[in-house]
C-alpha cells in the first residue's frame, strides 16, 4: 500500500515551490464499491504519507465548499482478486489503486498501483454498508472506481463520476453523521442532495431509509425501499441482503421488516410486463454443489414468501441458485465481511 501511495505523489511532480489543496473521495471496495474497516485504514495512511512528506499540500475534508473550489481528488480502490489477478473465484490477494486528479482540468495527473497479501487487512463494510437493505452499484460510483481502474495519467476523469463529485462529498457527509450515530443531520444531508439531479443514486435512497428506520419513521423508510426496488428492477440490479442462518434455508430471527420489504418488491413485481427471476447466492464454501444447492433453496424460499404475499406471482416467478459462481466479495471467511455474497437478486426475465 505504501508504494502505491509514494509512487502517486511522486508521479503527481507537484511542485515544493507552490501550494496544493487536496481532498480524498473515500477510498472503496473495488467489486462492491462498498466502505471497509480495510479502505479506512489505507486512507489514513495516505493521508499521514502526504503531510509527513508533503508539506506544500493542505489536505481537507471531502465537503461540497471544498470541493467546490476545485482542489486536487484523490481516488482509490481496494480489490480482491485471484491469483490470475481477476476479480472473480478464490481471492488470494489484493489489488491497490490509487489516483490523483485535478479538478480544475478534469483530468488524472498520477497513478500508483500494487498488490498485497490479504494478512492484516479488515474487509469487513462500515456499519452503514451492512445494514444497507439493497446492494447496488450506482453508476456514479462505477464511474469512481473506472477513474481509478480504467485510466492513466492524461486520461479525463470518467464522465459518470466528474458529474456526481459535488453530490459524492455531501453523500461523504451524510455517511459520517450516519456513522457517529446524528441521523436526523444525516437524513438531512441525503435529502438535500436529491437537489442535485446527480444525487439520485440508489445509496442515497438507502440512506435515507437506515436513516427513518433508526428514527422510528416507517412510512418514509418504506417510501425510500420503494425507490430503491424501483431503481433495481429498472436496471436488472436488485440484490437485497436478506440475513439467512448459517447453511439453512429459513431467514435468521433478526429484526428486520422483510415482511415489508417482500411486499413491495411484490406489488413492484406486478407492474411489470416481464416475469421476475427470484436468483439466490451464497457464500464460497468448500463445495460448490452444496454452494449451489443452498442458494436454490433460499431463493425458492423467498419465492414462496412472495407469491404467499401476492397469489398472482406464482406463475410470473421462478427461483434459480447459482451458489457462490457470482460473488462480490468471494473471500469465503462466512463473517461479516463477505455478507454480501449471501444475497437475493430478483431480475426481469422473459416469460
Amino acid at each position: 500500500m505504501r508504494k502505491a501511495a509514494q509512487d502517486l505523489l511522486a508521479n503527481a511532480n507537484l511542485a515544493k515551490d507552490q501550494k496544493y489543496s487536496m481532498v480524498v473521495d473515500p477510498l472503496v471496495d473495488g467489486n462492491s464499491g462498498m466502505q471497509t474497516e480495510a479502505t479506512v485504514a489505507m486512507e489514513q495512511s495516505v493521508v499521514q504519507l502526504v503531510k509527513e512528506n508533503y508539506q506544500q499540500v493542505d489536505v481537507k475534508p471531502f465537503s461540497s465548499d471544498v470541493v467546490s473550489a476545485l482542489p486536487l481528488l484523490m481516488v482509490g480502490t481496494f480489490t480482491p482478486i485471484n491469483l490470475q489477478g481477476k476479480a472473480d473465484g478464490e481471492r488470494d490477494a489484493y489489488r491497490i489503486c490509487f489516483a490523483l486528479a485535478d479538478l480544475k482540468t478534469g483530468k488524472i495527473i498520477s497513478k500508483g498501483l500494487a498488490r498485497s497479501l490479504p494478512d492484516g487487512f479488515d474487509p469487513t463494510p462500515l456499519p452503514l454498508f451492512r445494514e444497507m437493505p439493497v446492494w447496488a452499484k450506482d453508476t456514479a460510483v462505477e464511474g469512481y472506481v473506472k477513474t481509478c481502474q480504467g485510466t492513466k495519467a492524461g486520461d479525463p476523469i470518467n464522465p459518470a463520476y466528474i458529474d456526481a463529485v459535488l453530490a459524492a462529498s455531501t453523500i461523504s457527509e451524510a455517511q459520517k453523521a450516519y456513522q457517529a450515530k446524528n441521523y436526523k443531520d444525516s437524513l438531512a444531508l441525503y435529502q438535500s442532495v436529491l437537489k442535485n439531479p446527480a444525487g439520485n443514486q440508489a445509496r442515497v435512497y438507502a440512506g435515507i431509509y437506515l436513516d427513518n428506520q433508526k428514527l422510528g419513521r416507517k412510512k418514509p423508510a418504506m417510501q425510500a425501499f420503494g425507490q430503491l426496488v424501483e431503481m433495481g428492477l429498472a436496471s436488472d440490479r436488485l440484490a437485497v441482503r436478506f440475513d439467512f442462518k448459517p447453511g439453512a434455508t429459513a431467514f435468521s430471527q433478526e429484526q428486520q421488516p422483510y415482511a415489508l420489504w417482500l411486499s413491495e418488491i411484490a406489488k413492484q413485481s406486478l407492474r411489470q410486463t416481464s416475469c421476475i427471476e427470484v436468483a439466490g447466492h451464497t457464500r464460497r464454501s468448500t463445495s460448490e454443489q452444496m454452494d449451489e444447492r443452498l442458494s436454490l433453496q433460499r431463493a425458492e424460499f423467498v419465492r414462496q414468501k412472495l407469491v404467499a404475499t401476492t397469489p398472482t406471482l406464482a406463475k410470473r416467478t421462478s427461483a434459480k441458485g447459482y451458489g457462490s459462481q457470482r460473488a462480490v466479495v468471494g473471500t469465503g471467511k462466512g463473517n461479516e465481511s463477505d455478507a454480501l455474497d449471501q444475497r437475493i437478486e430478483f431480475k426481469k426475465v422473459s416469460c
